[in-house]
Order: structure tokens, then sequence, then C-alpha cells
């Protein structure tokens, strides 16, 4: 009886065992087969991947170069833009200095006309007078040439070199400054500047130049090819031989020879050589200023308003510093 059971025994693991046994193959091999297969899977989504990325740096890298692009592009805009305003502005602040120094020139003009009006009123008065108080018989006294006074030991030429003054009117300025050294026959001193201070023998800067016939001879010469910057204004000569030569033991005549006064205001210039050349207690000044005024631009037709700027400015100095001021014809 035991015999017979421990058969069945026997028999019932066997069969079990075979059939663990094959259930535990179909599960081996059900992993083979995934494993198999599964870097083929993973390579395939690998190369997927690598292909989207490269497509999504590819579209990254042409919006950033788009993005640079663009703001360049909104720079450059942005800076033309601010260039722009600034050229604006800059137009804007010179056409109201132009439409100021206009206006003061025009009321400068129509002042000094009248006054020039009322000084030749009163000066035909004044000589009818003079006439009939002192008789048909009087004669004059005074050193005056021309009505210049030529009492002056010392002579210095303030002369505009612009281009205007040396293509329409430099060999009219030699003859003038030619005419001006033979009212003077013999001087302590003679100097030559231009409208910007410049000198023109630099070895006499700041000095007298004696006067002699050679030396004269030498000043004409030289000033015939003589050809410095000016900004056509005489208004830095005049003040730099005031401020230089000025001295209470010299009596100095400027002659200023020019067509042209474009920069700053009447009356400030004439405040500047007011400090510069004080009059003493009987009203006289050391330093007297004349002025010949070349009609360069008046030949070109109208009426210059810096021509005419010009003229009332020196009328005011000569007025104002015992000079005399003389406007050359066409």
């Amino acid at each position: 009886m035991s015999r017979r059971q421990r058969r069945s025994v026997d028999i019932f693991n066997l069969s079990f065992l075979d059939v663990v046994s094959c259930g535990f193959g179909a599960i081996i091999l059900l992993l083979v087969i995934v494993k198999i297969a599964e870097p083929q899977v993973i390579e395939k989504l690998a190369v997927d991947l690598s292909g989207l990325i490269q497509r999504l740096q590819a579209e990254l890298h042409h919006l950033q170069g788009e993005t640079e692009t663009i703001s360049h592009e909104l720079m450059s805009s942005e800076e033309q833009l601010s260039e722009s305003r600034q050229n604006l502005a800059r137009l804007r602040g010179d056409l109201s200095f132009i439409r100021g120094q206009f206006a003061a020139g025009k009321r400068e003009l129509d002042a000094q006309l009248r006054i020039e009006n009322r000084l030749e009123s009163a000066q035909q008065s004044l000589s009818e007078e003079m006439r009939r108080l002192l008789g048909s018989g009087y004669r004059r006294t005074d050193s005056a040439i021309g009505g210049i006074p030529v009492d002056s030991e010392y002579i210095i030429f303030i002369i505009d070199t612009s281009g205007s003054m040396q293509k329409g009117a430099w060999p009219r300025v030699l003859q003038k400054v030619r005419e001006v050294l033979a009212i003077y026959p013999q001087v302590k001193g003679i100097q030559v500047m231009n409208d910007m201070g410049d000198y023109l023998f630099s070895q006499y800067k700041g000095r007298w130049i004696q006067d002699t016939p050679a030396r004269r001879k030498a000043i004409l010469k030289r000033l015939a090819g003589w050809q410095p910057f000016s900004n056509s204004s005489p208004v830095e000569g005049v003040e730099a031989a005031i401020r230089r030569f000025y001295a209470k033991d010299k009596r100095i005549s400027l002659y200023v020879f020019g067509d042209d006064f474009s920069r700053g205001s009447i009356q400030q210039v004439v405040d500047t050589v007011e400090s510069l050349n004080r009059a003493d207690s009987r009203g006289q000044r050391r330093v007297r200023i004349h002025a010949v005024g070349f009609p360069v631009m008046f030949a070109q037709g109208g009426l210059p308003v810096n021509s005419v700027r010009f003229a009332a400015l020196m009328r005011k100095l000569a007025e104002d510093n015992n000079g005399s001021f003389v406007g050359l014809n066409k």
C-alpha cells in the first residue's frame, strides 16, 4: 500500500516539473524576444529625438539671428531718431539766434541812423553858429588832415584779412595804408595787426616797430601778400591792440580797416572798449580809434546787414574814442 502511494507521488511531481519548466521556458523566450527588440526601438527613438533636437536648434539659431538683426535695426533707428532730434534742436537754436541777431542788428541800425541824423543836424547848426560867431577870417589851428586828427605819436593798423577783403579790396587797403602813413611824416612807433590780433611781423609781437623809410617800405611789401586767418570781425584785433599797447604816457591812434561785423553785440563791444580805453578828467582818451569801411559787400548789390553793422559799430567807436569813421564809395 505504501509503495503504491509513493509511486503516485513521483508521477505527479514529474508532471508538475514539466509544466513549470515549460512555463519558465516560455517566460525566458518572451524576455529574450523583448530584449532583442528593445535596442532597435531605443535606437529608432534616439534617432528621431536627435533629428528633432537638431531641427529645434536650427530654428533657435534662426530666431536668434532674426532677433539680433531686429535689435540692431532698432538700435540704429533709435540712434538716427536721437541724431535727428539733436539736429532739429540745433537748427531751432540757430534759427532763434539768427532771428535775435537780425532783430538786434535792425534795432541798433535804426537807433544809429536816428542818432546820425540828429548829429548831422546838430553839427550843421553848430557849424553855422560857429561861422557866425568866429567870422569869415577864422582858420583852424588844430592838427587835423581831412577831418582826421594826426597828433598821435604811435599808430596801429587793424586790418580785416578775410577772403572778401583779400579778393575785393586788397589793392585799396594797400593804398589807404600808404595814405595814412603819408599824413604821419614821422612817428615813434608803428604796428600792423589783423582783425584776429595776429602780427604782420611776428618778431615784433607785442612791441613797436621803429619808424624809418626802410621799415615803411617793408611793411607795404609784406602786407601785399599777407593772408592770415580771419573771422571778419574787428573786435579781437581792437581789444588786443588796446590791451597790449595802451599807455598813459603815449598818444596812440588805431586805424581799423574792414567790411564786415557778423558776431556779437555792438553795445557789448562798445562797453568793452570803454573799459579798456578810459577817458581822463578832461574827457580825452589815450587811444584814438579811426576806421575805414570798404564797400566790398555793397558791390554785390543789396544792403548787407553785416556791413551796415560794421559801419554802425565803427562810427560809435570812433565817436566815443576821439576818432573818425570814413565809409568808402563803390
